[in-house]
């Protein structure tokens, strides 16, 4: 009753080792009394920050290279999207991907489709931020000239910044409607011109802070604009589902209210 997404590797020994000791340390670790292992597993992002050792990527670190490595594109599909804290008191602003994401649009000019997760358990303070990153769509600031991208020659003029935010709104009956926390589409990846990114952490600061998360990174450049190839590749196969989901018939625009405000939380 909830749409996910998860990765299955094999023929891979060296990453299925490294999750298993990821497992056990966290299974270590619900011991009353537990102390943080020694030596850490280093090949998988991981979250929260202190439990992160020497050598090993933060799963904040691992999702903010996959932004600022993308030339041309960067699709996210995730629950929920609130750069702030939901947990914690008092809540806080935390900007950390919201910003990247628009440092990515605003200086080089990559275009970004955010689809998010819509049902009744939605946060009402997801969507003012939803909206705000959509404003973004066709406006621009200054006549500045191009940047490393491949959007469009060096020295020509900044076209308008290429944003789009959707909300994916699963099907729910009124006997479905009585399963608790289901009907959702519960999914945490994004995909690049050069990277897949799957994780376990919506994207609000609590998850990579004080919840235990880890995320799988796949770099496969070559899914640009003129890259060719790609075809079968885990990062085209991610592609291909995301390209599935924003054009399917429970995809809405943000800016279409009427057809999502009344299944989405209270506003």
């Amino acid at each position: 009753q909830v749409k996910e997404l998860g990765a299955a590797v094999y023929n891979c020994s060296c990453l299925a080792r490294d999750l298993g000791k990821i497992f056990e340390a966290y299974w270590a670790l619900g011991v009353p009394g537990a102390a943080i292992p020694a030596p850490w597993p280093d090949n998988f992002s991981t979250s929260p920050p202190a439990l992160c050792p020497a050598g090993r990527t933060e799963d904040l670190a691992a999702l903010l290279g996959v932004i600022d490595g993308a030339e041309e594109f960067v699709d996210v599909a995730v629950m929920s999207y609130l750069p702030g804290t939901e947990f914690s008191r008092p809540e806080r602003f935390w900007p950390p991907i919201d910003e990247r994401l628009r440092r990515a649009v605003v200086e080089r000019g990559v275009r970004l489709r955010l689809l998010a997760g819509c049902w009744r358990h939605s946060r009402p303070d997801m969507f003012p931020f939803l909206r705000s990153l959509a404003a973004l769509a066709g406006n621009r600031t200054g006549n500045r000239t191009g940047s490393r991208t491949g959007n469009r020659p060096p020295g020509n003029p900044q076209p308008g910044y290429r944003v789009d935010v959707r909300l994916f709104l699963v099907p729910v009956s009124a006997a479905q409607s009585r399963i608790p926390f289901a009907r959702v589409n519960h999914n945490k990846y994004m995909v690049t011109d050069k990277a897949a990114y799957v994780g376990t952490s919506n994207w609000s600061g609590d998850y990579f802070e004080r919840t235990a998360g880890s995320a799988l990174v796949v770099a496969q450049p070559g899914g640009g604009r003129g890259g060719g190839g790609g075809a079968g590749t885990f990062r085209q196969q991610l592609q291909d589902v995301f390209e599935r989901d924003w054009s399917s018939g429970y995809s809405v625009d943000i800016g279409d209210t009427q057809s999502w405000a009344s299944r989405c939380g209270s506003r």
